[in-house]
């Protein structure tokens, strides 16, 4: 069979099945790529293709692979990945997806044989110094062509580098897959919320299901999770939703990790407001605004009197956060890949529906299962769940779908519950796990990296490629009975040579080595980066095994174990009080917070480290101290708004040493001990009230409430308003939050006081 008669071979069972192919072409690029016009045109595509390349002047949609995700939400008859150049995991997944029901998938690779050893762009970004592009590996490439040698509905052709006729087809990836039965239709409830027209704009009946169930966000005190793999249509039908919700007069607010990534719900919006003839005004802000007529989804009338003017808005979603309180509706799409506390920030809407993908670089649907779904049982809402399985883009049993699962571990899983309930810190056992190891056992790795996957709100294919690459990670786990319960991901940092030091002092950005680049090209220390780290860059624990130490012990092990080969352990994540209590309790100390946000997750960053040996100590006190001396001016500025609850534990996790001394003169005292003790003001000289309150923050010595720690830190660290503090603390009247401060500046006065303060402590007593 030539390459022409197998391109038409695998286009008509994609077509008689509505299912995909793969056609893999190895071999020198060039011919390969000729090749690629050859199968198109023998495969009868019409103007449907999309070829990523770095490569260009060619008449197909051209992007570069890393540029993929420009393709999401669209579909293509063909999409050809040129992967000799820019090859990664990331965007095989997402142009894979791209590909509609009866399309071809044409991959365009080295020699197969000799794919795992060859390097290319993206094997440099995982050469992180001191390591180079010779320390990385082709474990991933490895096992990612296996998958393709081995699984069904995958074609491989050997390309002759003349571009002759003989190419070698070593596999015709045909099935012998037959049209597959209709799949039953989109239906109507009998009594709709939402009109007619928006049901009759689904096209299966899972996708009308989730419809159905979505009319529950028209009552307040709601929320709606929509659950489904890749290509269900979840994303269509939230954004029938929204349009719905919207012409009876609702204002939704829409967040997703980026605005393109709620492209398809917005679309989908844009064309059911259409149908019912509603004017939908976009403005600059990426809004769609839909002035109400009166009359609401369901044909009645809108009963709050006046005319009310309905809209689609989008934000990002620490904004949307913000503003979920003023809307009637907030949805958050792809929600696996945002952070539980911005998902929960969502609820201060009446209503809200949480749609996500259950397996996909967009994120991970178990995580969101995970870790939300305890929150929004905890809460007051009256929760709907539906799960969406048909496909809408091809017909179920895809072989394509099931390749890309297995070869990017899309559906990667830790151990099943029963396996691990059992699990203590006295049953398990510690192992250095060898990347190695995990391309040896499929097992082993898929419950590794799907404990990862849990770990964090967003993982994708790059991950495991990096996982199984990258010369500068590592994995640590605790085991049960065979099966992974703990793991930890680790990074090796620093150990730079003088000159790289010196590049990254000068602003020059260094991979992979993020306590060393932060501290040295932000903090400005020119040796940070001279100590060997060890970042724990992500630590999970089992679900079913939660609160039992695990996490603890494994850190405990992993010291004991790598102690004497590195400096310092450390580690940088979103903070949040649970988080850094957590790191604080196992040693790490306090050493950077972040002044911005971090865009995806809306959280402030924090650096903690614990150090290992001499060099190390020397590190951990010197950033330690520079964190005291900067800390309290940072409050009154850049950090002004950060969560009192975060700065309270951010500073108990600091390293206090040589901190009972208090840098106040004996004016300052005089006016402090008249604010606690007598008629004095705070507002009057700020610096020795910031003096106390830091003191008693970073060493904890005094008893106050923690709502009293809250208010040092929001009215004397972060300087606000005694009106906004009053409100935010609940204090009755702005009189008992004054009277409250100069009763919590009390005990402070009394453990810092020198012999003047407490000289003038006696004229009040």
């Amino acid at each position: 069979m030539e390459l022409a008669e197998l391109a038409a071979a695998l286009r008509a069972e994609a077509r008689r099945t509505n299912q995909r192919r793969l056609l893999v072409l190895h071999g020198e690029r060039d011919a390969c790529l000729d090749a690629a016009f050859t199968v198109v045109e023998a495969a009868d595509v019409d103007d449907g293709t999309a070829l990523l390349s770095t490569r260009e002047g060619f008449r197909f949609e051209r992007h570069r692979p890393k540029h993929a995700s420009r393709l999401l939400g669209t579909t293509r008859e063909a999409v050809i990945l040129d992967a000799f150049a820019e090859f990664s995991p990331n965007a095989v997944g997402r142009s894979v997806g791209a590909v509609d029901g009866g399309g071809l998938f044409v991959l365009l690779a080295p020699p197969l044989e000799e794919w795992p050893d060859r390097r290319d762009d993206f094997d440099e970004s995982l050469a992180v110094p001191p390591f180079g592009l010779d320390d990385v590996s082709g474990r991933f490439r490895r096992r990612f062509v296996e998958t393709l040698r081995t699984h069904p509905g995958v074609a491989i052709g050997s390309v002759d580098p003349d571009g002759g006729p003989d190419d070698g087809i070593e596999r015709d990836g045909l099935t012998g897959g037959e049209a597959p039965p209709p799949e039953p239709g989109p239906t109507t409830p009998a009594s709709p919320l939402f009109p007619g027209v928006a049901y009759e704009s689904c096209l299966t009946r899972d996708q009308s299901r989730a419809l159905s169930s979505l009319e529950a966000l028209s009552d307040p005190g709601s929320a709606v999770v929509v659950e489904a793999d890749r290509g269900r249509g979840k994303s269509s039908a939230a954004g029938l939703a929204a349009a719905s919700l919207a012409a009876a007069g609702r204002d939704v607010l829409v967040t997703a990790p980026s605005f393109a990534g709620a492209s398809a719900l917005f679309e989908r919006a844009r064309a059911l407001l259409a149908d019912l003839d509603v004017a939908v005004p976009v403005d600059g802000d990426r809004r769609i605004e839909v002035a109400s007529s009166g009359v609401g989804a369901s044909g009645t009338e809108v009963t709050d009197g006046a005319t009310r003017r309905g809209r689609i808005r989008y934000l990002p979603p620490a904004e949307a956060v913000d503003a979920a309180g003023d809307a009637d509706v907030a949805v958050a799409d792809e929600a696996a890949a945002l952070p539980v506390r911005l998902l929960a920030g969502l609820l201060d809407a009446p209503a809200a529906a949480f749609v996500t993908t259950v397996h996909g670089y967009e994120g991970a649907g178990r995580g969101f299962s995970v870790r939300f779904r305890d929150r929004l049982d905890e809460s007051d809402r009256r929760v709907t769940d539906v799960r969406m399985d048909d496909p809408i883009r091809y017909a179920r049993g895809d072989p394509v779908e099931g390749w890309a699962f297995r070869a990017l571990m899309l559906d990667a899983r830790p151990a099943v519950a029963a396996a691990v309930e059992d699990a203590t810190p006295e049953t398990v056992d510690y192992r250095a796990v060898d990347a190695d190891d995990l391309l040896a056992d499929e097992h082993l790795l898929s419950e590794a990296f799907g404990l990862l996957v849990l770990a964090h709100y967003r993982t994708e294919p790059d991950d495991l490629a990096r996982l199984l690459d990258a010369p500068n990670l590592s994995l640590r786990a605790l085991t049960h009975e065979g099966h992974v319960v703990s793991v930890a991901l680790l990074a090796r940092e620093g150990g730079l040579d003088a000159t790289t030091r010196e590049a990254m002092y000068d602003g020059e950005r260094v991979r992979g080595n993020m306590l060393p680049d932060v501290l040295t090209s932000q903090l400005r220390d020119p040796d940070a980066a001279a100590p060997t780290g060890m970042r724990v860059m992500r630590i999970a624990t089992h679900h079913a095994v939660r609160s039992r130490g695990l996490g603890s012990q494994l850190l405990r092990t992993i010291e004991r174990e790598v102690g004497d080969d590195v400096d310092y352990l450390g580690t940088g994540f979103g903070a949040t009080p649970d988080l850094l209590d957590f790191w604080a309790d196992n040693g790490y100390r306090t050493v950077h917070l972040a002044t911005t946000r971090n865009a995806a997750s809306g959280e402030h960053s924090a650096l903690m480290v614990t150090p290992t040996s001499d060099d190390g100590r020397a590190f951990a006190r010197r950033h330690g101290r520079w964190f005291r001396e900067r800390i309290d001016a940072v409050l009154s500025d850049a950090l002004c708004d950060l969560d009192p609850d975060v700065v309270r534990a951010a500073l108990a996790a600091c390293d206090a040493a040589g901190h009972a001394v208090v840098d106040v003169s004996e004016y300052e005292w005089r006016l402090t001990v008249a604010a606690a003790y007598g008629p004095g003001l705070a507002d009057m000289a700020p610096r020795p009230f910031r003096r106390l309150a830091l003191a008693h923050l970073l060493d904890g010595e005094c008893d106050l409430a923690a709502r009293e720690e809250r208010l040092l830190v929001r009215k004397v660290l972060q300087a606000h308003d005694w009106v906004s503090v009053t409100d935010e603390l609940d204090y009755v009247s702005t009189a008992e939050c004054m009277r409250s401060l100069g009763r919590a500046l009390q005990p402070l006065v009394d453990r810092y006081g020198d012999e003047v303060a407490l000289h003038e402590r006696e004229r009040y007593e």
